[in-house]
């Protein structure tokens, strides 16, 4: 695909773009500084604070219990009520919790932090992503999605890279400041200027009983996801690509929970130095979405980029977990810059093995699946983690989690090697709920 083509495919997407990318700065200029905020509140005058890893721990496992509801029915709703007002209300839920640390970083409002954005998480994280993709294969030509997906992920990283270089150079005081002003700004925009694509379903029960409408609508969500399981389940490929991100996930999300932590306490990493890893992974993911992944899909297809990425993600995690000096992470995080073709490659598998009308359906349940395994993650991560950073490990390898966690991507590549790509036909039956509106 040349670049005249991908900026021509990437057109009806500029208004979907722009507020995620805004919210993505906004997100990520606080993940340096919240390690901070985060130990100072909790653990005075110490660098290593086994309470800040057990409280992301544990939120990650409350998150990953809710989400594997709240993802697929998030999608099952996107598909049938729009992809708009589910847009808005993802990316409106971290205001307030950032709200509270802009006000105070207390104790307590640190612990009330937390409470609020467990729920935002729960709403938000994965979701953004898997509505933004079902939105994108709306308007956007079978042939085509692998490279736009590509380049959305590279947008992704791009913000990525302006969130921690934002972070760099702003001051503590004023980072949560910015994000919020930025985070209000994202549902505004879309409120005002995003087209749905998707017709909304007809409401055929106004005038029935509000018990017998909830009970109809409990029962309906329950036939959607057993219907969207039927749909992953039947086909081989979604079968395959649900086992790859199911051990992905679990292995990635656990060194995520952590990462930051080990840092601190290894190495006495700061907001600066954790500012400049995300830039150098950023900046070269950037190229690798936007430029290698597009011109290589066409000549070895998803598979085998999907392969090569999780090769890249075993190496990250590897060198992390067995850094012996400063500058080990700094080479580990380049291995950053391959494994992020992980996520568009799995979009594009997941998009490809489904119809128009039951893409939200699927990218929903393989994200469900997702959400599992960052539950079950931070049960082993944490209390591991913990024991190998303090004085009582058996032995000398503060990174011993981050090992173990490599073990499931290499289960994941296993399984990604058995991957057996189909196409969806493009025939649609007469009584699909999904009416795409754009063109």
């Amino acid at each position: 695909m040349t670049w005249k083509s991908d900026f021509r495919e990437l057109r009806p997407l500029i208004h979907l773009l722009l507020p995620l990318c805004v919210h993505w700065i906004a997100e990520e200029m606080t993940v340096s500084v919240l390690v901070d905020v985060t130990t100072g509140a909790l653990c005075p005058d110490h660098s290593t604070c086994s309470q800040a890893i057990y409280i992301n721990g544990i939120q990650q496992t409350i998150v990953g219990i809710f989400k594997m509801v709240v993802l697929p029915l998030l999608g099952q709703l996107a598909d049938e009520h729009g992809r708009k007002p589910l847009l808005i209300l993802t990316v409106s839920t971290t205001i307030i919790p950032f709200a509270l640390l802009a006000w105070n970083q207390s104790k307590e409002f640190v612990y009330a932090y937390y409470v609020l954005r467990t729920i935002s998480y729960i709403i938000s994280q994965g979701s953004i992503f898997c509505i933004a993709v079902a939105y994108t294969a709306d308007v956007v030509s079978d042939g085509k999605r692998a490279a736009v997906f590509s380049w959305i992920t590279g947008l992704f990283s791009a913000a990525h890279v302006l969130g921690n270089f934002l972070a760099r150079f702003l001051p503590e005081g004023y980072i949560f400041l910015v994000s919020i002003t930025l985070l209000i700004f994202c549902p505004v925009y879309m409120q005002l200027f995003l087209t749905e694509t998707v017709k909304p379903a007809p409401k055929s029960d106004k005038d029935s009983a509000c018990l017998t409408k909830t009970l109809m609508v409990v029962k309906k969500r329950f036939v959607t996801m057993r219907d969207s399981a039927t749909l992953v389940v039947s086909s081989p490929t979604l079968r395959s690509i649900s086992l790859v991100s199911f051990f992905y996930e679990l292995g990635m999300s656990g060194i995520s929970s952590v990462l930051l932590y080990y840092l601190k306490a290894a190495f006495g990493f700061d907001k600066n130095q954790f500012s400049e890893i995300l830039m150098m992974v950023g900046i070269g993911s950037i190229a690798s979405q936007m430029v290698l992944l597009p011109l290589m899909n066409p000549l070895v297809g998803e598979k085998v980029i999907l392969c090569m990425a999780l090769l890249s993600s075993i190496a990250y995690a590897l060198l992390y977990g067995l850094a012996w000096a400063t500058w080990v992470p700094y080479l580990s995080a380049s291995f950053g810059v391959i494994y992020v073709l992980v996520k568009p490659a799995t979009y594009a598998i997941i998009s490809k093995a489904s119809s128009s009308s039951n893409q939200g359906k699927a990218q929903g349940f393989v994200a469900g699946v997702q959400s599992i395994a960052s539950l079950l993650s931070p049960l082993a991560m944490s209390p591991l983690t913990s024991w190998f950073l303090s004085e009582d490990a058996p032995f000398n390898c503060k990174g011993f989690s981050i090992v173990v966690a490599s073990i499931c991507m290499v289960i994941s590549f296993c399984y990604a090697c058995l991957i057996e790509t189909e196409k969806m036909s493009s025939h649609e039956s007469e009584d699909d709920i999904e009416r795409p509106l754009l063109t």
